[in-house]
């Protein structure tokens, strides 16, 4: 990339994630460089992505993560885009209560179809204005995010796969049978005190 465009898209993505403060550069072992930027809202997304394409950039994956406890509403969704097989641009936004959606950017980028229908389907990450919104895999009847409840994706790539994982699981899986031996006491009182 020649150093020019490459200043002025990283001072483009600068302005739209409030100055710069939320960005940060690194670089690999055979020299390709990484630059993340985090944005302050969801809003600017769209914004972001038609810098990206007028950069040429490629988007190469799009990641829905939850940094934080299953039970939180918070996910985090990163978009990765490479320019000139050299520099993976990310940039990331938050989806919390208050910002519970993100606008499709399958117009921008047409590849983003199957990463946002994925995200929809299974990790329930709204995906406003998605040309095509069916499913993927899963069969109608199965409700969205099903996939985020039982695993998430951030626990097992996180290193959680072996001790920590099946931990978790049997911890769930307790839970469930306490709720539900709770429910069938306050519904059956008079077995419960037999």
């Amino acid at each position: 990339m020649v150093p020019e465009t490459r200043l002025n898209l990283e001072a483009a993505l600068d302005a739209l994630s409030a100055g710069g403060e939320g960005a940060h550069c690194t670089k690999d072992a055979y020299g390709n460089d990484y630059v993340w930027y985090v944005l302050p809202t969801p809003r600017r997304l769209p914004q972001a992505a038609k810098i990206m394409a007028e950069a040429g950039a490629r988007l190469t994956m799009i990641t829905a993560y939850n940094k934080k406890r299953l039970t939180d509403p918070v996910q985090d969704v990163a978009y990765h885009f490479e320019v000139d097989k050299s520099v993976i641009y990310t940039v990331t936004i938050t989806l919390d209560q208050e910002w519970p959606a993100v606008a499709s950017i399958t117009p921008i980028f047409p590849n983003a179809d199957w990463h946002e229908r994925e995200m929809r389907e299974l990790y329930a990450v709204q995906v406003d204005g998605h040309p095509n919104p069916r499913r993927l895999f899963l069969d109608d009847d199965i409700e969205e995010g099903i996939l985020g409840e039982a695993v998430p994706l951030s626990i097992m790539m996180n290193g959680a796969c072996t001790t920590d994982l099946w931990e978790k699981i049997l911890q769930d899986r307790a839970r469930a049978e306490e709720k539900s031996a709770a429910a069938q006491a306050s519904a059956n009182p008079e077995e419960a005190r037999s």
